[in-house]
């Protein structure tokens, strides 16, 4: 029988990530020696912080460049239970912790181990990119749950409790959210948990951008009573910490399901990287200045932005409670000189303006697009010139 190069029906299931895929276009062009502006990738524009970067330093200098336990070395499990009780008041401990190659990668190590072939979850709309293909990718049927712009995208328990059914096994929450900075109020959040104990399904709350909260206390979904019995927490020190490189993520949740990823996670990456996993303990243990300093600055970037897109024509945008995401409504665009789709404009804005965003399509939602102020000021004038540019040239 003639070897074929046809990929298994778990792989054909799932596609690219449509925000990496802008990022290489942009990085494409970006080589060809075009100006291209970047506001599709979510990525902080800070450097890591000095003191993360010496434990990094030391780790090298001590040789601990050896593996380490599959679910990551014991103090850095220690570190972000704590970190996680001084920042939202839970109570995990260190055999209710796993450290992964990432945030993406504990959301992966969830959904492998415990969703079945044909078990429905549950993913609001708008949703991260991955949410989508990690479900499929375990054989399982993705129930897209739309939240209205008009509203914040905001997330309510009754409309979760309508699309249960008998075989509904998991709800995917992200908040901040991204693409839209959306927050889940703590009533809903408390519902939900309510809910989930009573039908008996999974929580899984993404909270990668959790420390990125412009106005009050930020709050985990997981301190909500009774979210022990249903909650699962995946995290990362990506975004809050600038270190999207260095790869180090975390889950938190039940014992049982924790060692249930500690056994996947061995037989799949292993451990995390050994150096990284030494500034994430400095990262965790350090000071926190330096995200608080972050998160200010982010959050004039955000009055900026919001303030240049309310005044364009035909565009209207929610003001992001979190993250470092706009993401405008373009609909009223659509069907001018020739674009359809937000995957149109998208494409056509980096054409012709040399501007990347991220269409709403990939997120769930069409009629909208993603713009990043995870950019420098005078990249994010640059950027908002030509976008307004091109918004006009519809417009007219």
């Amino acid at each position: 029988m003639a070897l074929t190069t046809t990929l298994s029906e778990r792989i054909a299931r799932i596609s690219f990530s449509r925000t990496m895929e802008v990022a290489g276009k942009a990085d494409q062009l970006r080589r060809q020696g075009e100006d291209v502006v970047d506001l599709g990738v979510g990525e902080p524009d800070f450097p890591t912080p000095d003191h993360i970067k010496e434990a990094a330093y030391e780790a090298i200098r001590s040789d601990f460049t050896r593996y380490t336990p599959a679910a990551g070395i014991p103090e850095l499990r220690q570190a972000v239970c704590e970190r996680h009780a001084a920042d939202f008041g839970t109570s995990y401990s260190p055999a209710q912790c796993l450290i992964t190659a990432g945030g993406k990668h504990a959301v992966y190590n969830f959904v492998e181990t415990l969703v079945n072939p044909g078990d429905e979850v549950i993913i609001p709309a708008p949703y991260w990119v991955t949410y989508r293909d990690a479900v499929l990718l375990a054989g399982g049927q993705p129930v897209i749950l739309p939240t209205d712009a008009s509203d914040g995208f905001a997330l309510r328990a009754s409309a979760v409790q309508k699309r249960l059914s008998p075989r509904s096994r998991m709800l995917i929450l992200n908040f901040p959210n991204n693409p839209s900075g959306a927050l889940l109020n703590r009533e809903e959040a408390a519902r939900l948990v309510e809910l989930a104990v009573e039908a008996g399904f999974w929580i899984l709350a993404d909270e990668c951008y959790a420390q990125l909260v412009y106005d009050g206390k930020p709050f985990s979904i997981a301190s909500s009573p009774g979210a022990s019995r249903c909650v699962l927490v995946a995290g990362s020190l990506s975004k809050a910490y600038a270190m999207t490189g260095w790869r180090i993520g975390y889950g938190l949740g039940p014992e049982t399901v924790i060692q249930g990823c500690i056994r996947l996670q061995s037989h799949s990456t292993s451990n995390p990287n050994s150096i990284a996993q030494k500034a994430a303990l400095a990262a965790l243990r350090g000071p926190q200045d330096c995200v608080a300093a972050m998160l200010s600055e982010y959050r004039r970037r955000r009055d900026y932005v919001v303030g240049r897109l309310r005044a364009m024509p035909g565009i209207t945008v929610h003001e992001p409670g979190g993250a470092f995401y706009a993401f405008p409504k373009i609909a009223a665009l659509l069907g001018h000189k020739g674009v359809s789709t937000s995957a149109d404009f998208a494409e056509r804005l980096l054409n012709e303006m040399r501007v990347a965003c991220v269409p709403g399509e990939a997120f769930g939602v069409e009629g909208h697009v993603r713009l990043s102020f995870a950019a420098s000021r005078q990249e994010l004038e640059r950027g908002l010139d030509r976008f307004e540019e091109f918004v006009a040239r519809l417009w007219r």
